[in-house]
This record gives C-alpha cells, sequence and structure tokens, in this order.
C-alpha cells in the first residue's frame, strides 16, 4: 500500500503541490490536509473531494495518520514552530519533507532534530510560481540523506515538479542555500523589468514595443512578470502571488548570507529598498511586482499604472 501523506500549509503553493499529489501521486488514501486557518483546508478538500482528501484538526492527528509529512510554511519561526509539534509524537521511520523557503542554518537545525527522532527528513524547497504549483511545473530541490531523498522523490518530478536538483547525500542546508540564491535571480528580474517599463515610459518609447522584445528575448518568467506590471495585476489581485513579507524575508535571507561570506548583493539590496517602498504603499497585501508601482513613484508617475 502506497504511504499516507500529511500535508501542512496550505498557501498559494501548498494548494497547488496538494493538488497535483491527490491527481499524479498514485496514493492508495486521501492526503490528510491541515491549515492554521482551518477554512482554507476545508475549502481546498471540497474542491478536491472528500474521497480524496481529509481534513484534520490538529497537526498530532495527521502526524499519527500518516507516513510522509510535507510541510510548506510562510517562514523560519513557523516552520520551526510546526516542527516542534510534529516531533512530539512518535515520527520513528516517517518521513518528513519540507518545501519551505528558509534560511539554511534552519534548514540543517531542522533536519538534525528530525533525524534524532528517528524520522527521515528531506529538504525541498521548490522553484516556480504558485501558477507553476498548480499545473505541476516547478523544481524541487531536495538535500539529505540518500536514501531519505530516494524516498522522497517519487512526490516531485512527474507529480508535482517538471524537474528536480538530486542533493542526496549533502547537508540539509544546501538546498536551502541554492533557493535563497535562486530567489535572488527572481528580485532582480522584477527590478530590471520595472526599472525598464517605466524608462520606456518616460522616453516615450511606450511600453507595447518593450513587452513585446521582452516576450521575444526573455520568454517565460520575464515575459509573465511583465504582462502583470503592464495588465495592473501587481495591485488588482485579491491575494498576492509572492506576497511582499515574503519576498523581503528571501531578500533578507541573502542578504544575511552574503555578508557572512563577505560579499555584497547590490542589486538586491536595490530591490529590498523597493519591496520596503512596497509595504509602506500596499501593506500586507503588496506584492513582488509591485516593485513595477515602486519605480513609478520613484520617476514622479502614479503606483498604480491604469485609472
Amino acid at each position: 500500500m502506497a504511504e499516507r501523506i500529511f500535508f501542512i500549509g496550505l498557501g498559494n503553493m501548498g494548494r497547488g503541490m496538494v493538488r497535483n499529489l491527490v491527481q499524479k501521486g498514485n496514493l492508495s488514501q486521501p492526503v490528510l490536509l491541515y491549515n492554521r486557518s482551518k477554512q482554507r483546508a476545508i475549502d481546498l478538500s471540497v474542491k478536491l473531494g472528500s474521497d480524496k482528501t481529509e481534513v484534520v484538526d490538529t497537526i498530532a492527528d495527521g502526524v499519527s495518520k500518516a507516513d510522509v509529512i510535507f510541510t510548506c510554511l510562510s517562514n523560519d519561526q513557523v516552520v520551526e514552530e510546526t516542527l516542534a509539534e510534529i516531533l512530539k509524537q512518535d515520527v520513528q521511520g516517517k518521513l518528513i519533507i519540507d518545501s519551505s523557503t528558509i534560511h539554511p542554518d534552519s534548514s540543517q537545525k531542522n533536519g538534525e532534530a528530525a533525524a534524532a527522532a528517528g524520522a527521515d527528513f528531506v529538504a525541498a524547497p521548490v522553484f516556480g510560481a504558485p501558477a507553476m504549483a498548480d499545473m505541476g511545473q516547478l523544481v524541487g530541490v531536495l538535500a539529505g540523506p540518500a536514501a531519505s531523498v530516494a524516498r522522497a522523490k517519487p512526490y516531485f518530478k512527474g507529480v508535482t515538479s517538471r524537474a528536480e536538483i538530486d542533493m542526496s547525500g549533502q547537508p540539509y542546508s544546501k538546498s536551502s542555500l541554492l533557493k535563497i540564491i535562486g530567489n535572488t535571480f527572481i528580485l532582480n528580474m522584477v527590478e530590471q523589468l520595472a526599472e525598464g517599463h517605466v524608462l520606456a515610459e518616460k522616453t516615450g518609447l511606450g511600453n507595447d514595443y518593450l513587452d513585446s522584445w521582452i516576450k521575444e528575448m526573455f520568454p517565460a518568467p520575464y515575459a509573465a512578470y511583465s504582462q502583470r506590471m503592464l495588465s495592473g495585476d501587481y495591485y488588482k489581485r485579491d491575494y498576492p502571488a509572492f506576497a511582499v513579507d515574503l519576498a523581503r524575508k528571501d531578500a533578507g535571507h541573502a542578504l544575511s548570507l552574503a555578508k557572512a561570506a563577505g560579499t555584497r548583493l547590490g542589486n538586491v539590496e536595490v530591490g529590498d529598498k523597493h519591496l520596503a517602498d512596497v509595504k509602506a504603499h500596499a501593506g500586507e497585501m503588496g506584492d513582488l511586482a509591485g516593485i513595477y508601482g515602486a519605480v513609478r513613484l520613484e520617476a514622479g508617475l502614479k503606483y498604480e499604472n491604469q485609472e
């Protein structure tokens, strides 16, 4: 019988991962669901089917029934607190997979704590936007003991992910290190798109010509973020695709890693400053793509690009 999965954390990424686990994971039992705001778990269960999912009231309840425990949570503190709850239970022989984006030191500490409690642990952050999570097109990065990674891999490529980077035998921290450095590329991309579009508008070139060039030269994420900016999606959404607080958390981790290593990330410093401006303007509803609005404000334009 296939191992039973318990998934903790049903944010933008977690919901998509669960959907693909249910649809492609070749599971024999319903996926157990837990979220701090229970209604989100209930809503997802209704959407996917009560025969495919089961909402649990407590972490302890889910852990007791599961063989494999996924966590996909917002920040280091929440992951640490959740893991502490998990480890209050008997986790001997269970597999814990953390797909959160956290500091490498946190990943290492968490993995060692889980291993000491008798669990297999894999640090497995994922790259990709929420839409990619929905389509099962993430890129997973899996680090930890080789046997643990091998046990986790059936839930990634072909299920939640289109590809995986196998770090078998590497410290738990390595996958989180790659994730944090990788996310600086996303931040830098958004910053450059924002600056380019503002310059195109201010010089009279116009955004449409620049957007056409971006689509031809840099398809996929560049083109997608360009459209999010020009359509006004960066401020019109009911809920941010990449919340400003999460983006600043990632930037902060990158900057601290650079400082500890004796180097600088100048582009990230600029991007983080603009993220702070986004937070000041839009609050918790601010989005990573809102950097466009922040750069517009610096140039004497309105934050919103449409009337």
